[in-house]
């Protein structure tokens, strides 16, 4: 009970009065400054994901065993902005002409869930978005064949050992081809061969069997999820002395 005499301003009231306004004040001021923090994350995190990097989910086992369903990877988008794309990436790239059916697997509700929340924040793909991930055979002008006698896959004339990415038992491809790359497109090819639906299975498209680099969304660079996982995605050495097509057809 307060002793102020009648008549005088209650100085214990105005005391605690004053508290209060302050520690609700303090709180707004708190409150304010998370959601700003929240907000320039959100903006931080938005343009990385557009300009420089993003984390992509691996949905199907055609590039076993470089990447396993269900690895995250992360991809730099600077390759596709200001470098070039070259023989052994590999690439996460849009869907060319519908390569993908309209039942591809998203995963459950729960992992669908996760991967929103996740790409909402730019760690990883939307669930909806229809990419995907294979490596980069041959690019612009490159004369890609299979098979040769000793079943191998040739680019510019040079075959190429596989031995140390492709899927074990695999044979380079079951499905032969013969052709020359268009200026601004890719051949691509999963490391699974027998599990892949790659340029291979496309070349009676109306569209062609080969991914436009503008659909290119970037460069795989690292497996980081899980963490027994974690590697860097490194161009096999086959790939480092392609020579260039002479003939250009």
């Amino acid at each position: 009970m307060s002793d102020s005499p009648a008549g005088l301003p209650n100085e214990d009231g105005d005391a605690l009065a004053a508290t209060d306004d302050n520690d609700s004040k303090v709180g707004w001021s708190a409150a304010k400054e998370i959601a700003i923090i929240i907000v320039v994350a959100l903006v931080l995190s938005s343009l990385v994901r557009a300009f420089l990097f993003q984390a992509f989910w691996i949905p199907s086992g055609s590039m076993e065993n470089t990447l396993l369903p269900e690895d995250r990877i992360l991809v730099n988008k600077l390759s596709t902005h200001f470098g070039e794309i070259h023989r052994g990436d590999v690439v996460v790239f849009s869907d060319p002409s519908n390569w993908l059916s309209d039942g591809f697997d998203q995963g459950n509700i729960v992992q669908r869930s996760v991967r929103k929340a996740f790409s909402i924040v730019g760690l990883a793909a939307s669930p909806s978005d229809r990419d995907l991930v294979k490596r980069v055979i041959g690019v612009g002008g490159d004369k890609v064949v299979c098979c040769d006698a000793q079943g191998r896959v040739s680019v510019n004339g040079k075959p190429l050992d596989e031995k140390s990415y492709l899927y074990p038992g695999d044979a380079p491809s079951d499905e032969p081809f013969n052709v020359t790359v268009p200026v601004g497109s890719l051949w691509v090819m999963g490391d699974h061969r027998s599990a892949s639906g790659d340029s291979r299975f496309h070349q009676q498209d109306p569209a062609g069997p080969f991914v436009p680099v503008d659909k290119v969304l970037g460069r795989g660079m690292w497996v980081g999820w899980p963490v027994s996982r974690w590697s860097v995605l490194r161009v096999p050495e086959t790939f480092s002395s392609i020579p260039v097509n002479p003939a250009g057809k």
